[in-house]
């Protein structure tokens, strides 16, 4: 008896152990995603170690610099969730009149948003790892939150099937009135299709709630902007509607969408990116309008995200951009000093 209890005991022991080394296993790869993560996205100005001044774009960048994600007395008091809100969220235009930003809202344009550029578990990775930089860990359940999706998303299909169930129920009872209607009067007679609109309503809003939960669970493993491509645009307009979207592309080029981080113009700005002194002689139109609006799409391992600009912001800072026409600088002298 004493054996047997003994056999079971290491069975168990066993398999708990088993359960640490998977679990451990599936920490580690989380976390190693994380770092290269944060290494192809957010060691330029963020730095190896978070500190500040240690990327080599963090001097360059107009303030506010970037945190220091070291830091522990002031990363602690943030949640993981407000971590995942400032790399995943829309961006703020800070202009005066601009978009209206809440006072816990952060809303700094040269620090990117990632929403449209990589999967909420790539986020969470990234979250992950910024935590180890401060000496603390994830607290999150990630895999909950996969669950939950997942469930959502099970609920939502069976919410439309029934929606989608009662629709042609009611329809063919709608259509079978109107053929006898029309057998009794030996005439034609229309369907009456005010009969069962309160269930066609229905179904559409359950196709609604389907698309946003299929959409949900779909970004939670997959790139959102991966496979997309951008249409051509049409940027045809009379000089002074450009010159009007120009003036307003200069703003969101700062105050909303923050390039003057990671590109420089004159003096001024980061140098991740080229510099764009000279963008309205180097650059397409058209080109620079599907470029910020799906960059991977046209180059998956660079390391500008998309930052969910509108059409018409797009537009906007291509005119924008169009204006840039530095001289060319001029070649360095070959004569020897006097």
């Amino acid at each position: 008896m004493k054996a047997a209890r003994l056999q079971v005991m290491g069975a168990v022991a066993g398999l708990i152990g088993i359960w640490a080394l998977v679990a451990g296993g599936c920490a580690s790869e989380q976390q190693r995603k994380g770092q290269e993560l944060y290494a192809h996205y957010c060691l330029h100005c963020h730095g190896e170690h978070g500190r500040q001044n240690e990327g080599f774009n963090w001097s360059s960048m107009p303030d506010p610099k970037p945190k220091d994600l070291s830091n522990k007395s002031e990363m602690g008091t943030f949640k993981d969730e407000e971590i995942f809100n400032t790399i995943s969220r829309d961006m703020k235009d800070t202009s005066p009149g601009g978009d209206k930003i809440g006072d816990d809202e952060f809303a700094v344009p040269t620090m990117p948003t990632f929403k449209y550029t990589l999967s909420e578990d790539e986020i969470w990775a990234i979250v992950g790892y910024v935590r180890t930089l401060h000496g603390m860990k994830l607290e999150f359940k990630v895999e909950e939150r996969k669950k939950e999706l997942a469930d959502a998303l099970q609920a939502a299909q069976a919410k439309f099937d029934q929606a989608k169930q009662t629709y042609e129920a009611a329809e063919k009872k709608a259509s079978d009135e109107a053929e006898k209607k029309s057998e009794a009067l030996k005439k034609d007679v229309d369907v009456d299709e005010a009969s069962y609109a309160k269930e066609q309503a229905a179904m559409a809003l359950a196709k609604k709630d389907l698309d946003a939960a299929q959409l949900a669970a779909n970004n939670f493993s997959t790139r959102p902007g991966k496979g997309v491509n951008v249409a051509r645009p049409d940027l045809t307009v009379k000089p002074e509607q450009a010159a009007q979207l120009a003036e307003a592309g200069k703003k969101l080029y700062s105050n909303k969408y923050g390039c003057n981080g990671c590109h420089s113009v004159g003096e001024e700005g980061g140098k991740v990116g080229p510099a764009l002194d000279r963008a309205g002689f180097r650059l397409n139109g058209t080109w620079v309008y599907r470029w910020v609006k799906n960059p991977q799409a046209m180059k998956p391992e660079t390391r500008m995200p998309a930052l969910g600009l509108s059409d018409a912001d797009a537009k906007a800072v291509v005119m924008y951009l169009g204006t840039l026409r530095a001289a060319k600088p001029e070649p360095p002298s070959n004569k020897p000093a006097s």
